[in-house]
């Protein structure tokens, strides 16, 4: 579904991503592990256009797409969670919602994504014309990932949904995004948390100062003394 060939991304003249080569097949979810600072968030955004990459390709469902623009990107399936969720704060629920679906024209097609957003997170929808920026900070990962799902997307970069939750609701936003994966959604998962990404997906690969350096099935890199040394917290 998603390929990147030796990608390579600057901020101004530092090199952030270094011939980065990454594989997502259709309805998987792959995990994205490294230090602060390695080039996860950079490689989400890179893919999503935010932030042009000067080598190297990305393909998405065999079309190349590193020189559209973000809005065509969103059009052609992929969605994009950020860390710290970039809401609009001064908006309900429901005008958060409508904003993720600006690219959809499909009004009836809209409505279908609003109900399944809804079946989701249940919560949302009591809050529904509440302002954003009054919820807590688990109901604000759902509702950036409600957004997301308001584009009807094939494949989800999300960037750290477990950044500043409690233990509690860290589980019930995994729960959740196994289950939009189990209805066909694709994800690339940034994750601090290795453990719990590495639970939930089939596959990962490891990031160090902008370059892959490990890659595996998970329940491989579960298993290996590098990772666990250095992601998991056990020797």
């Amino acid at each position: 579904m998603l390929e990147l060939e030796k990608v390579e991304t600057y901020y101004g003249k530092v090199q952030a991503l270094k011939g980065v080569t990454i594989k997502v097949k259709e309805e998987s979810i792959v995990a994205l592990l490294g230090a602060n600072g390695a080039g996860k968030s950079t490689t989400l955004r890179t893919i999503s256009g935010l932030i042009p990459s000067r080598g190297g390709s990305i393909q998405f469902l065999g079309e190349r797409i590193e020189t559209e623009s973000p809005e065509r990107i969103v059009r052609k399936g992929i969605s994009h969670v950020p860390e710290g969720r970039d809401l609009f704060y001064g908006l309900t629920v429901d005008e958060n919602l409508a904003m993720g679906a600006y690219t959809r024209k499909d009004r009836a097609e809209i409505e279908r994504s609003l109900s399944r957003v809804y079946a989701f997170f249940p919560r949302l929808q009591d809050r529904r014309k509440q302002y954003a920026g009054t919820l807590s900070g688990g109901e604000q990962q759902m509702l950036a990932i409600g957004r997301a799902l308001m584009s009807n997307p094939k494949l989800i970069l999300l960037d750290e949904p477990s950044l500043g939750l409690a233990p509690l609701m860290v589980r019930e936003i995994f729960r959740i995004i196994q289950e939009i994966n189990r209805e066909g959604t694709a994800i690339l998962l940034v994750e601090q948390n290795a453990h719990m990404a590495l639970q939930v997906a089939r596959f990962g690969y490891v990031l160090e100062t902008g370059r892959i350096v490990l890659q595996n099935r998970s329940e491989l890199l579960l298993e290996d003394q590098q990772i666990k040394e250095k992601y998991l917290g056990t020797r």
